[in-house]
């Protein structure tokens, strides 16, 4: 159940959420997250294709358990498709529909008419195949925000303990060949100060981890010299200059998020109250295998919050009713309490 966000500032707050593919589950994790609303919030609205959203929700009812939102309950933004699409039937009309769905709903932030953005999943390649060339929704997003220096970070609050996870990405959506070359010394400051940022909402003096690029964080430049040569520098001098927060690492990837299973889980620990993981594997790989049914992808660097469900389509149950909607619950919830 979605929990009311405590802030007077988020009770102002109206949520655009745009429904992702139409071909995915967006609108049934959608639906199912909004059954049970609070009461003290205005309505979200949707941006999508009103006649399908209305269809999809006529066939969930008759295959899905788990209750649902009547989309009548709800405003949609209407931007009709323009043919009739099956349930895991992804392609160039799927993706051209929710990359006019993304834009509609920013489009609705930007005019203030919403102030926080919660975006259904989208697939890459049905965007490609639509001519819309992009790694992922983040850099759309920025680039309709004008290039703003987007950040994805993914937060997620444990169920068991209530300890919240934090992992910030240094690089995202990038062939693993070439993270060494987009990272640099003012890369790593930059993401060190929105994750300082961020934490410092929960934690006026957070704990920062930093994981090391090469396996043993380089082994003392037996594995690698990224680390001798400028990761550590640049670490030492982002201390000097933020007393306020206590860094550590350059620590062993594999070994940098032990602390935070124990905390997930209940367990007495020492966790970070933030990770700077280096590329998009090594963060992502923690946060799924401790947080995947709670994880957040939460766009930062942005004149607005965007949250979204760290899971994908769901192409293969697309239209079954088995889709899980605890991400989706999760992201609208943050949107709430940080938005």
């Amino acid at each position: 159940m979605l929990h009311s966000a405590s802030p007077t500032h988020a009770k102002r707050a109206r949520l655009a959420v745009s429904l992702g593919d139409p071909a995915g589950i967006g609108a049934e994790v959608t639906l199912k997250a909004l059954a049970h609303w609070p009461s003290d919030q205005p309505t979200p609205l949707l941006v999508g294709c009103r006649r399908w959203l209305e269809g999809t929700y006529q066939q969930l009812q008759a295959c899905s358990t788990a209750p649902l939102a009547d989309p009548a309950a709800f405003e949609v933004l209407d931007r009709p498709l323009e043919h009739p699409l099956a349930p895991g039937q992804a392609g160039a009309a799927s993706g051209a529909a929710s990359f006019q769905w993304l834009t509609a709903a920013v489009e609705q932030v930007h005019s203030g008419r919403c102030t926080t953005l919660v975006t259904a999943p989208i697939a890459k390649h049905a965007w490609h195949a639509a001519g819309h060339t992009y790694p992922g929704q983040t850099e759309r997003l920025a680039e309709l925000c004008g290039g703003a220096a987007a950040s994805m970070l993914f937060t997620a609050r444990s169920p068991q303990s209530g300890w919240r996870l934090n992992t910030l990405l240094a690089t995202t959506h990038i062939p693993l060949a070439t993270v060494p070359q987009q990272l640099s010394a003012a890369c790593i400051h930059h993401k060190l100060d929105v994750l300082l940022a961020f934490c410092q909402r929960f934690a006026p003096q957070p704990r920062l981890v930093v994981a090391g690029l090469n396996p043993h964080a380089g082994e003392a430049g037996q594995l690698g010299r990224e680390e001798c040569d400028w990761l550590i520098p640049a670490l030492e001098q982002w201390q000097q200059q933020h007393p306020q927060a206590e860094l550590i690492g350059p620590l062993p990837p594999d070994t940098c998020w032990l602390e935070a299973g124990l905390a997930w889980r209940g367990e007495p620990a020492t966790a970070a109250d933030g990770y700077l993981a280096l590329y998009h594997d090594q963060g992502l790989i923690p946060v799924k295998l401790l947080a995947f049914d709670q994880a957040v992808n939460t766009s930062l660097g942005l004149p607005f919050l965007r949250t979204s469900p760290d899971h994908g389509t769901g192409f293969d149950i697309a239209g079954q009713g088995v889709a899980r909607a605890a991400s989706m619950r999760a992201a609208l919830e943050t949107a709430l309490e940080l938005g």
